[in-house]
């Protein structure tokens, strides 16, 4: 009854369906992305036929990301959600993924403990309208390939991954969001944000203690008076102090999970997330 099948380009308003079935905040890019990083990685499961549930995994060497875990509400509980998770799974073993990392909510956090994925942290997914600020955004914009390489550097030393490939689609998509600090003439942290169906969404934010206070009030004032969304590591004091102090309150909780050998974050200068699809 079950078949799973490689989701396509042509599958985006499915996927689209099912994630605002959902409430989710991905646009049609976000489905383009997920694709085109991973075209042989990204499942469409049908139930007599009937397009049912959908998952997307990204490989960054060693390490994977699994997302966009959606199952029909109308084909709950006849394991459509397992049996995509247990498809995806095979297929990153197969390609010698060793750790496999998600964020779950907590309708999904049951089935993912079932498969072997253990709690690691949880999120914060911060929401709310950003205020309206007359002061003017404080940093510069800046020239994409003169840092990258530095945030790329950046990225992976906090985030033990090399996101080399999302950071730079995320960057051509919107490079208007990118904002860079800098410690003498070295980077020390960039902020990314990109806009959603629902609130934009803050993140990445990866910076060193001093630099990450300037870059997410930079943000705050280039994007006052929109509604936003920044997920933030719960045990990150000073992270969650800032966001709050906009006027920001969490929306839910996520727990980011793990299957495999654990990978080491650096979490603080984890302030905000690129998002449940990609850690």
């Amino acid at each position: 009854m079950i078949r799973i099948r490689v989701l396509t380009m042509t599958d985006i308003p499915i996927g689209m369906r099912l994630k605002e079935q959902a409430s989710w905040n991905q646009l049609e890019t976000d489905w383009r992305r997920l694709i085109s990083l991973q075209p042989d990685g990204c499942f469409l499961a049908e139930w007599d036929g009937v397009p049912a549930g959908t998952v997307t995994t990204c490989r960054f060497g060693p390490v994977a990301w699994i997302a966009m875990m959606l199952v029909d509400v109308a084909f709950r509980r006849k394991g459509i959600g397992r049996s995509l998770m247990v498809h995806a799974l095979a297929a990153l073993e197969s390609q010698g993924v060793r750790s496999i990392r998600l964020d779950a909510t907590p309708l999904g956090e049951p089935l993912y403990e079932s498969l072997g994925f253990k709690a690691e942290m949880t999120l914060a997914r911060y929401h709310g309208t950003l205020p309206r600020n007359v002061n003017a955004p404080t940093l510069p914009n800046v020239l994409v390939d003169q840092v990258f390489d530095e945030i790329l550097a950046l990225d992976q030393a906090v985030t033990g991954t090399d996101r080399g490939r999302l950071l730079k689609a995320l960057i051509t998509e919107h490079p208007a969001s990118l904002r860079v600090g800098f410690d003498g003439s070295a980077v020390s942290g960039y902020v990314l944000a990109r806009p959603g169906s629902k609130a934009r969404q803050i993140g990445p934010c990866i910076a060193q203690s001093d630099v990450a206070p300037v870059l997410l009030d930079d943000a705050a004032c280039r994007y006052a008076g929109e509604t936003v969304v920044l997920d933030v590591p719960t045990t990150h004091e000073p992270a969650c102090r800032i966001v709050e102090s906009w006027g920001l309150r969490p929306l839910r909780i996520l727990t980011r999970m793990g299957y495999g050998p654990r990978v080491a974050e650096d979490l603080d200068r984890l302030w905000a997330s690129a998002g449940a699809e990609k850690g």
